[in-house]
């Protein structure tokens, strides 16, 4: 596979996070896709149990923030109780919008990981820059129609490649 497509570590769902790991890893920041990654698609807020395990991220010392291609609206939205520092319409696999969220959070990208649950854009994006790339796989099934169309275009290159989602 090529490099820039492959994560450094797949886990089932963010519950399955290794701060431990992490912390080996030097890893202080941590930014999270919202869409499939911490929420189904279309779910309007995030439930106990995300809130929760953000908050014990934060506990645990991990800087976090929210990188999104949704909406301002929307992000705006899933983020009311935990106001985590957020960019959303960001375009990924931009690695402007990367950037941003580490200034944002005022992290480097040597210390910082992306988590999310799409390869061509939260891992391609975090591999371009050097960050510590996690893919999850998608809550549900349901999601929008262009990402639909990027699943199958995943679905070749891992069964090409061997890897496994």
């Amino acid at each position: 596979m090529p490099e820039l497509l492959k994560p450094k570590i797949h886990i089932k769902t963010v519950y399955q996070l290794d701060t431990d790991l992490l912390k080996k890893n030097n890893i202080k920041g941590i930014i999270i896709d919202i869409d499939n990654t911490l929420v189904a698609w279309d779910a309007r807020d995030l439930d106990e149990k995300t809130k929760a395990f953000i908050k014990d991220l934060r506990k645990k010392g991990f800087n976090i923030g929210i990188l999104s291609n949704s909406t301002k609206k929307r992000v705006a939205r899933l983020n009311k109780d935990l106001r985590l520092p957020a960019v959303c319409n960001a375009c990924k696999p931009w690695k402007y919008s990367y950037k941003k969220a580490m200034k944002i959070m005022n992290i480097y990208a040597s210390n910082t990981a992306v988590i999310g649950d799409q390869i061509f854009t939260d891992i391609l994006g975090g591999n371009i820059l050097g960050l510590y790339t996690i893919l999850v796989d998608p809550i549900s099934s349901k999601e929008f129609f262009w990402t639909r169309l990027m699943r199958m275009a995943e679905a070749l290159v891992l069964k090409r490649n061997n890897f496994s989602k």
